[in-house]
């Protein structure tokens, strides 16, 4: 992985690293609290050499010396050493138990020998490093002679007494923190690897285009607002929400340029991942944009875009391909732009045989002859094969994945199913986005003195000299009888 994406991983996972460090602090501290205080008192002694010479016999004896304090400190934790320690104090312990609370230490360029001792009270503690001390001095002197009536070549002696300790070596609470934090750090950053390889959500860009090489047309954000108010009309003309469908609209246009096609069908993978409201936006911000438009809610399962604009659902598209009613008919304005809804109609028990019907593909055909932009809410691609089916006679699909509600094996069985079908991905619009964050989705546009220069073009607009009137003839005889027609740009 490269620097950005481990970044990536941090901010995403910050959190949960945090948390460990937190967690790493909290058991430091109980750690501290807890644990007996431990007093540690030293004493230093000296070797020196003791018969003097000349500077070259002077330099000799300093080398040996210094090779003997090495062997003096390994000598310091031995019975020989601590028995009598241990009898002069009348301490109820064994030489074995006391060398671990005994540490001797020797800097090998000089000839001194620290000493010390630890123990839960500072007096015994200081009373066993002397002891120590005197112990050691006695023992090596013992162990150095060489003859009986000799002397040893080398003295050991106390240049630093033992004193009561008044405060505690231990616990240090500063390296019981510190360590504590690193601990944690370490943890956390583990756990937030962990995390980034066992998390299967798409939640960002970043996770998609592993996926994916597909266009994205946005990002929409997660706005709490948009439950209780879901169009693009009930937002400021600009706010950013306005403004993403905007930018939607305009990327729709230059992926749809290479398609004859007017019609785009809006499905995901799963439910509650935003397509309906996506494509009853994208219409409005393509009506807005002063095209007409046709939106046409062909989910016959869970029909939602009567509810979101507020219009009448039993007589709708289902109504028209069993040829109950002329599509004129039933079309419905909506707003102040050329915008027609085509609801959901009842809900029939065969769904996939209406949407795969020869007439739901001379539908979409009749109403791409006479309007600039045919706008489809599909059911999701996964739970059933409406989508994959309807995809097949439209100019382009566009799939809307909802950031954390869906993960990558689902996605890649929605693509793998728009691909078995050669159906066209025009791009994906990302929904419900976080606003902040490592998986926030920005862009920065370009005011112009022409803003209609962007405007999306489905198709080429008809002037109020050429607006055709539709006739029967146009569409199947059993779906629209009579010549009741709705021109482009006006309302029926």
């Amino acid at each position: 992985m490269e620097t950005s994406e481990y970044l990536r991983i941090l901010r995403r996972n910050w959190l949960v690293i945090a948390c460990f460090v937190g967690a790493g602090l909290l058991i430091a501290t109980a750690y501290s609290f807890i644990t007996p205080p431990a007093y540690t008192s030293q004493t230093k002694l000296f070797a020196a050499i003791q018969n003097s010479g000349s500077a070259a016999e002077l330099q000799q004896g300093n080398s040996f010396t210094q090779a003997r304090i090495q062997s003096y400190a390994e000598t310091v934790d031995t019975p020989v050493v601590l028995n009598p320690v241990i009898e002069s104090l009348g301490l109820a312990t064994s030489a074995a138990e006391l060398a671990r609370n005994i540490e001797a230490t020797s800097d090998s360029d000089t000839v001194l020998m620290t000493i010390a001792a630890t123990d839960a009270s500072p007096i015994r503690a200081a009373a066993i490093a002397q002891a120590t001390s005197d112990s050691l001095i006695d023992v090596i002197d013992r162990l150095e002679t060489t003859a009986e009536g000799g002397t040893s070549p080398i003295k050991l002696s106390v240049v630093t007494p033992a004193a009561a300790p008044s405060s505690p070596s231990s616990p240090n609470l500063r390296a019981n923190l510190l360590l504590g934090s690193v601990a944690g750090l370490l943890a956390g950053l583990g756990a937030a690897l962990g995390r980034h390889k066992l998390d299967t959500k798409i939640r960002g860009v970043e996770d998609l285009r592993r996926f994916t090489d597909a266009s994205i047309l946005g990002g929409i954000n997660f706005d709490s607002d948009a439950t209780r108010k879901p169009l693009l009309t009930q937002s400021p003309t600009q706010s950013p929400r306005a403004e993403t469908f905007r930018q939607i609209r305009t990327n729709l246009q230059f992926a749809h340029l290479t398609h004859d096609s007017r019609s785009v069908l809006v499905t995901s993978s799963l439910p509650s991942e935003g397509k309906s409201t996506t494509a009853v936006n994208l219409a409005i911000a393509i009506s807005q944009a002063g095209q007409s438009v046709v939106l046409i809610d062909a989910d016959l399962r869970r029909p939602r875009v009567h509810e979101y604009l507020g219009l009448e659902r039993n007589a709708g598209l289902t109504t028209a391909l069993i040829g109950r009613a002329e599509v004129n008919d039933l079309l419905q304005p909506w707003g102040e732009d050329d915008l027609y809804v085509l609801t959901s109609g009842q809900i029939p028990p065969n769904p996939s045989e209406l949407l795969g019907s020869k007439r739901m593909q001379e539908l979409i055909k009749y109403l791409e002859k006479h309007f600039d932009a045919v706008i489809i809410d599909a059911p999701p691609l996964l739970p059933v094969t409406d989508a994959a089916v309807l995809s097949q006679g439209v100019g382009g699909v566009v799939m809307v994945v909802g950031s954390s509600r869906v993960k990558s094996p689902d996605l890649q069985k929605s693509l793998a199913a728009l691909e078995m079908v050669d159906a066209v991905l025009l791009g994906v619009v990302l929904n419900l986005l976080p606003a902040k964050g490592p998986d926030a989705y920005s862009y920065s546009y370009y005011s112009s003195e022409h803003p209609d220069a962007t405007t999306p073009n489905f198709g080429r607009k008809f002037s109020s000299r050429e607006q055709p009137r539709l006739v029967a003839s146009d569409f199947d005889d059993k779906v629209l009888r009579g010549d009741r027609a709705v021109p482009r740009g006006t309302r029926p």
